[in-house]
């Protein structure tokens, strides 16, 4: 019997470029929709999924699919996984460790960019056939500090455009390396030290238990008055009510948020309206609608990763990470079978 395989999350070219490229052996399913607990009998009966990160694979999700072998997330993080369950149940978890550190990186500065200079009022004036410059005036990069929170690929990847604006770089990450800061040019901090230094703070660092609201309604407080603060790594990174105060304070200028902490609400409001859920969360969407109307405030729809050549890579790394899997070799593991 071939395996099975289903794909969640996926656009028509995708399904084309999958099946042109996959084992031929290999039975296939596609869907448009994340794999959640109210649609998870799709995926029932599979050897192998394929989701993206709005798919909710959790305790539930798992507890119903007793055939499934290998989960391979077409992403970097897997926080969307129950990596946990999966250990216990010997399920590998596959993901794409890199696929566009240029190209998340190119986007980071588009935020930047986009706010140092103003250019979504601008755009939005002129449209209007006002070509008046007041409030308009931005800032140069050249002379600035950017703190870079995470200094893995993309995080490298934004120092070294960071160089080319003639920036000077801070980082902040859990693990030193001093050779690497001497070849890209940076210094390390502190956490606090380099809130308070930077007058661009840009978030790269992977989310867990231990990075959840690192930047907080407590440390809000401590950034450099006038920075902006740009998020386009995961949106629990980021107390929505921490950026909420320090504009409503004037400790921030601006916040380019390519993820948002609630994202999924955010994404589906119907999903307010169709489920329960805590006040917790109905207080930090509440929060994240107050972001969307405000001119200091760029969100873009988790987005950063979506070039052509990216995503196309996603797809290369998928597709071998799961033959990989069936010829016995798994590769890109996380979890049980990555030790």
């Amino acid at each position: 019997m071939p395996a099975k395989a289903a794909f969640f999350e996926v656009e028509p070219w995708e399904e084309a470029y999958i099946e042109e490229h996959l084992d031929k052996d290999l039975e296939f399913a596609f869907y448009p929709d994340p794999l959640t607990i109210d649609n998870v009998e799709l995926a029932e009966g599979y050897e192998i999924i394929s989701p993206f990160i709005y798919s909710d694979i959790g305790r539930g999700v798992l507890e119903r699919l007793p055939n499934l072998g290998l989960i391979a997330t077409r992403s970097t993080g897997f926080d969307h996984i129950d990596v946990r369950i999966c250990q216990e149940r010997e399920i590998a978890v596959s993901n794409v460790p890199s696929y566009g550190e240029n190209t998340v990186a190119e986007h980071t500065f588009a935020l930047i960019l986009s706010l140092s200079r103003k250019v979504l009022p601008s755009v939005e004036r002129t449209r209007r056939g006002n070509f008046d410059l007041e409030g308009l005036r931005g800032f140069d990069l050249k002379g600035k500090t950017i703190g870079v929170v995470g200094v893995g690929h993309i995080g490298q990847h934004v120092i070294r455009i960071a160089h080319g604006f003639e920036m000077d770089v801070a980082v902040f990450d859990v693990r030193r390396d001093e050779l690497l800061a001497k070849n890209l040019g940076f210094k390390y901090a502190g956490l606090d030290e380099l809130l308070g230094l930077s007058d661009v703070i840009s978030l790269h660092a992977p989310y867990n238990p231990h990075t959840h609201h690192m930047i907080n309604r407590r440390n809000i407080h401590k950034v450099k008055r006038g920075a902006i603060l740009i998020n386009t790594s995961r949106g629990g990174l980021v107390e929505t009510a921490a950026i909420v105060e320090g504009l409503q304070s004037g400790i921030l200028s601006g916040a380019g948020l390519d993820v948002l902490e609630e994202e999924g609400l955010i994404k589906e409001e119907r999903q307010l309206l169709s489920h329960e859920y805590s006040h917790e969360k109905l207080r930090i969407a509440l929060e994240t609608h107050l972001l969307l109307f405000r001119d200091d405030v760029i969100i873009t729809p988790h987005n950063a990763f979506n070039s052509l050549e990216s995503v196309q890579r996603i797809l290369d790394t998928t597709i071998a990470n799961i033959t990989s899997y069936l010829e016995g070799q798994p590769q890109n593991i996380v979890g049980l079978r990555a030790a």
